[in-house]
């Protein structure tokens, strides 16, 4: 059996740009200033398309998925 994948975000690398909960809102959300929250960090099978795409859409690439 594979192990799950495992979304990350490196806050110290967000620049709120927003990309992240604008394309994926069911995994992030904004704090007060605009920079993106973790909300899942183990995705599920259904999440994994946005998951994919909010990691390809971030200009820091502060979000990563990793096993």
């Amino acid at each position: 059996m594979t192990q799950p994948l495992k979304l990350k975000l490196d806050a110290s690398m967000c620049q709120g740009h927003g990309r992240c909960y604008s394309l994926a809102p069911e995994l992030f959300e904004p704090d007060d200033i605009g920079h993106a929250v973790l909300k899942v960090s183990e995705p599920s099978a259904e999440q994994m398309a946005a998951a994919g795409l909010a990691e390809r859409s971030c200009p820091e690439r502060a979000i990563t998925l990793e096993r």
